[in-house]
Order: structure tokens, then sequence, then C-alpha cells
């Protein structure tokens, strides 16, 4: 559905979707190689009034809704990370189940909507960078959430999103991760969201995690339409096992980088190297 058309106020001579005005800036800042300048310019376009503020939902997503409840899941106040957080919706929701949860989102704009929009919140709202995670939060969270942020990324900017996703997950933690699924036809997207293939889910694994369940399920007000739900965990062991090894061990990741594994808590997971 096209969301709605703003011809007057605060923007004069801007007549456009927030859809159209979502695909003119991603295709504008991907023709210079800006993976991610362009959400912060939608973002502020619909904080001005300009548009309707994109990605603004009020209600938690529906399979994160189902997922947490299959499990009667409470925080207890464990850790919880959500990534892209967008407006909080999904944020909120998971501090409403008693965890100490941080949301972050690489545009300061909606960042600032978010705040306003809950201003009694426990949530810890951020502005931060998926492609160059705060090195205090590598292996910080017992829940971490990715709702189809890593699909606004082109590669190879996905494929580094993901990884750091699961990076972010500490020992004995849990990564909920639910993408659009890649068409049937193979229909090639020019411009985001990119639905993911099954191997790119699985890759939410690489840094170490073990895989609990991916699924493609409905959603609940569209059953024609499926969404993956990957569920992950990281051993809980494995904070013992890497407080055995000294911090200079390096191991190669996926991405062909090489990385420097460190003692959970004392220090970065990851150094990128060129």
């Amino acid at each position: 559905m096209t969301r709605s058309i703003q011809k007057q106020g605060p923007c004069p001579g801007l007549a456009v979707s927030t859809d159209d005005l979502e695909a003119q800036l991603a295709a504008a800042a991907l023709a210079t190689g800006d993976s991610t300048g362009w959400f912060d310019k939608l973002y502020a376009a619909g904080e001005r009034g300009c548009v309707a503020v994109p990605w603004s939902r009020t209600e938690a997503h529906p399979l994160l809704l189902d997922w947490t409840r299959a499990r009667d899941l409470r925080g207890r106040g464990q850790r919880a990370v959500v990534v892209g957080c967008g407006l909080g919706a999904d944020a909120e929701y998971l501090s409403s189940l008693g965890f100490t949860t941080t949301a972050f989102d690489i545009s300061p704009a909606a960042i600032r909507l978010a705040r306003r929009r809950h201003p009694h919140s426990q949530v810890h709202y951020t502005t931060a960078n998926l492609l160059d995670p705060p090195p205090p939060w590598l292996r910080a969270f017992e829940l971490v959430v990715e709702i189809i942020t890593v699909q606004a990324l082109p590669n190879p900017s996905r494929h580094d999103a993901i990884i750091n996703v699961g990076r972010l997950v500490t020992a004995g933690g849990t990564l909920l991760a639910i993408e659009e699924t890649a068409a049937v036809n193979g229909t090639t997207r020019q411009l985001p969201p990119w639905p993911l293939r099954r191997d790119e889910i699985q890759s939410f694994a690489a840094d170490g995690l073990d895989t609990v369940a991916i699924d493609a399920l409905a959603l609940p007000a569209r059953p024609n339409e499926q969404r993956w739900v990957a569920h992950f965990r990281r051993p809980a062991t494995e904070q013992l096992y890497a407080a055995s090894r000294p911090p200079e061990h390096r191991h190669t990741c996926p991405t062909g980088r090489v990385a420097d594994r460190w003692p959970a808590g004392q220090g970065p997971a990851l150094r990128r190297y060129p």
C-alpha cells in the first residue's frame, strides 16, 4: 500500500508519497556507493511532515509477538537489543516483558521520533551503525532482535551487517531474525528491501551460533506473504572456551577478513583488516 501524500505545508513543491521518496533517496544514495545515508533523509522528511513517517507501526511485529508468547518469554532484567529500531514498537514490547532494552538506529531523526513517541520509556534509544557497532556491544546481549533491517542494504554491506548482528549475542544468548523471504520466481529487485535467501538467513550463525530453527511463516494479517523466522543461540560454554584462549588468536571470517577473538566482556570480538 502506498503511504500518504503531502502536497502542502512544511515542504512546498514536494508532492510525493513516502514510498516514492524512499525509492528516490535510496536510488540516489546507492548510485554514489552510500548504502546507509538515505535512511536519515527519509526519516527527517517524515519528522518535518513532508511525508508520512516511514516504518512507524505502533505495535510489535506480529511474528515477534507469536514467538515470544509461544515461549512465555520473560526478560527478568536480561539485556536485549533491537537492531534498526525505527520508532521503537518492538523495543517497547521487549521492555514490557522485563528486558533491559537497548534500541538503535543509524538515523538520528528516527531516534528523536522514538524518544518523542515514548517520553517515559525505560528503553535506551541511541544512534549506532550496524556496520560498525560499538565494541562494548559485541557479545553483550542475551536477546538480539533483528526485523527486516539488513534487507535494506546492498551487498557487501548486507553480508557484513548479517554477521555483525550475530556478534551482538552473548554466551548462552538468543538471536531472533525476521526477514522477507526470497520470491519463488527469483525476481530481482533493483532497490531495497531485498528478500533474503535461506543461505543468507543461515549466515546469521556465522560467528559461532547454533541454528535452533529456520521457518518460513505466513504473516497473520497477510497469509499470502511469508517471512523467515530464524532462531539462533550461542552456546553457553563458549565463554569458558574463549577465556582459555589468548586474545591475539586469529581466525578467518566468512567474509575473508581476519578477526581477533576476545573473552566475552574483555574487549572487541572483532577487528577488521583491509
